[in-house]
């Protein structure tokens, strides 16, 4: 089924064109992958498609009623909708319809001895069940589960990760017929970029897709576009595949300039001959080389990669970091228990793990930011650190991009040499022409490169980075990883991207759950290899608190001494953990009755018979709402203990 055609689509920003005359066809079963460089136009095209952009010229047609959903680069406001509302906020009309009943039924305000609050529920239900809505209600419910999302949280109290999430449970519960996705993976953690693919790859409808990761593009596409200097190429294959022509059709691109620029010589040449020859010469050979003049200015030339490079200091000491039983809690969430860890010169180490799990907090412990709650942290000597951080409040946005790299200099210093501040911009891809915009103009990839090029302008021989490849194009990607294979001192780093971690390190700590935290040798398939398993969205919005306590086989032998300390702890966490269960099971069963009387209050006309029949069904679900509550406040003093 064809879903959209663009014909001769054009749309300019400035000098050049974004979109060039493009023509492209999009049909259900689809799973495009959408490449090109940071500044190409990408997002843009998504939105010319939505429709929130109108093209300059061209035809854009849109099959009859078919729905489309989107997934933005930037993450959901935290705001004060509940994740059911901002979830069903996916469904437009029916979507309201169950918000409205969501609020009436939950919300511990709501009067239901009030005739014209029952009037209004038994109107909502009407309305829902013309539409088959209940049925939609239960893939909300669904939906919220999968994603380990509680309905009544409000946007505003979520991370970065669980409100991405959202976002995507919000794109999906329409099951559109297209799923647009801008740099789905931002913000997610593996197992739940393991569970997007395995989602799409069932998914019966189109998906059009912007990602710089190149595993998830690699399992999930079987078509790549690619827009490059306002062209629009299709490749009817995946990922790898088309690695393997892309090359092949740019050696052909370079190999059919080189003869137009040699034919263009060779004509310039002739019409700069001598008096007699211009008496003899060819108009139609005059006609035709202003053509190739004007093709040769028209010409778009492909923009190089990054010019990166990354200034060594001189070497640190032999031990780096020296971390010996750390223990650490985040709150009441278990973050270290008994970890220890020895870094080396020369190291190259990953730090793995399910959002909120502890991976930053980690690291900032190991660089002496955070104090942990008990054991020692040694820095080694030395040491000239260059720290990329995940969230870049290295950035004034108000700044221009020049003053923020520059602070005032003309010149900086690159590996011994003096280097015009405005050169060194061009090797990052930022021209003359836009090194006084301001940084919130830039996009989220040109930002993280603009970082990268203050960063790596000062020597360094402790490389840290939290998330570095958020927004990257793959080309600047690529050189990132081939700078960091080139570089002899040591690396940390925290990344959600597989294969980056594949490419770049060679062991890895992983945050395998609660307070277990293991060492092992190479990258992030190496540790599948070994039967490296970690918790499916470990920060489950439901349950912050962590109720069990760590596995003991994740601590390191423990010194004699602290062994009948260690006894009695356990029998502390036995005792506790039973009654933690037992509470834990009265609140399961509870919910369960809850469910159950909201069923038989959602069933056709309840709302409709008359107060004394149906105060009854009222009475009983707030005396188990109020018993909910009890066993809540009970589960958490246990936890505090």
């Amino acid at each position: 089924m064809l879903l959209f055609r663009l014909n001769n689509l054009s749309l300019a920003f400035g000098d050049h064109p974004l979109l060039d005359q493009v023509s492209l066809t999009i049909h259900k079963g689809e799973r495009i992958g959408i490449l090109g460089p940071n500044g190409a136009g990408k997002s843009t095209f998504m939105k010319v498609l939505l429709g929130r952009i109108q093209a300059d010229g061209g035809e854009l047609w849109r099959a009859e009623g078919i729905k489309v959903a989107y997934l933005d680069q930037q993450l959901p406001e935290r705001d004060e909708q509940t994740l059911y509302d901002y979830i069903a906020g996916g469904l437009e009309g029916l979507g309201d319809l169950l918000r409205q009943y969501h609020q009436l039924t939950r919300d511990s305000n709501t009067d239901f001895s009030d005739q014209q609050v029952l009037d209004r529920m038994a109107s909502l239900q009407k309305q829902i069940e013309q539409v088959d809505g209940w049925a939609v209600e239960h893939r909300i419910e669904a939906m919220l589960d999968v994603l380990k999302l509680p309905a009544d949280a409000k946007m505003k109290t979520l991370s970065g990760g669980s409100r991405r999430r959202a976002a995507l449970g919000r794109a999906l519960i329409a099951e559109p017929d297209l799923l647009m996705l801008d740099e789905p993976t931002n913000h997610l953690d593996i197992p739940t970029i393991e569970w997007l693919e395995n989602t799409l790859n069932e998914f019966r409808g189109a998906v059009l897709v912007i990602t710089h990761d190149r595993q998830f593009l690699q399992s999930i596409s079987n078509r790549i576009i690619e827009l490059d200097r306002g062209r629009l190429r299709s490749w009817e294959y995946g990922y790898e595949r088309f690695l393997v022509f892309r090359e092949q059709q740019l050696e052909a691109e370079e190999k059919a300039n080189q003869e137009f620029d040699k034919k263009l010589a060779e004509e310039e040449r002739w019409i700069r001959q001598g008096i007699k020859a211009r008496r003899t010469r060819n108009e139609g050979r005059v006609r035709a080389l202003k053509q190739l003049r004007e093709e040769r200015k028209q010409r778009r030339e492909l923009s190089g990669p990054a010019r990166m490079s990354l200034e060594q200091a001189g070497s640190s000491g032999k031990i780096v970091v020296e971390a010996e039983d750390l223990n650490h809690r985040f709150g009441d969430q278990l973050i270290l228990k008994n970890f220890s860890t020895k870094i080396l010169r020369g190291d190259r180490v990953g730090l793995i793990g399910a959002n909120g799990s502890g991976k930053t907090t980690l690291l900032r412990i190991l660089l002496g930011e955070i104090k942990p709650d008990s054991g020692k942290v040694k820095l080694g000597t030395n040491l000239e650190i260059l720290y990329f951080d995940q969230l870049r409040n290295q950035l004034d946005v108000n700044q221009n991009i020049i003053d923020y790299l520059a602070e005032g200099r003309e010149f900086i210093d690159i590996n011994g040499k003096q280097k015009h501040v405005i050169s060194y911009l061009q090797d990052f891809l930022f021209p003359p022409k836009r090194v006084r915009q301001p940084i919130k103009s830039l996009s989220g990839g040109e930002q993280n490169r603009l970082i990268l090029a203050k960063l790596f302008s000062k020597p360094a021989n402790l490389v840290v980075l939290d998330e570095p490849t958020n927004d990257l194009d793959m080309e600047t990607l690529e050189l990132l990883e081939e700078i960091l294979l080139d570089f002899s001192g040591t690396l940390l780093v925290v990344s959600h991207d597989r294969k980056f971690l594949d490419n770049v390190v060679t062991s890895s700590i992983v945050f395998e759950g609660p307070g277990v935290v293991k060492e092992y040798v190479g990258g992030y398939q190496d540790w599948l290899d070994q039967g490296g398993k970690m918790l499916s969205f470990l920060t489950d919005e439901r349950k912050q608190k962590d109720s069990k306590p760590a596995s003991s086989k994740a601590a390191p032998v423990q010194k004699t001494e602290q062994r009948t300390e260690q006894k009695t702890n356990q029998k502390i966490d036995r005792q506790k953990q039973k009654a933690l269960d037992q509470v834990t099971r009265q609140i399961e069963k509870t919910e369960q009755e809850i469910k159950a009387v909201e069923d038989s209050m959602a069933e056709p006309g309840f709302y409709d018979q008359p107060q004394p029949k149906i105060q009854p069904t009222l009475d009983k679900m707030a005396a188990l709402q109020e018993k909910l509550d009890g066993l809540f406040e009970q589960w958490q003093a246990l936890e505090d203990e």
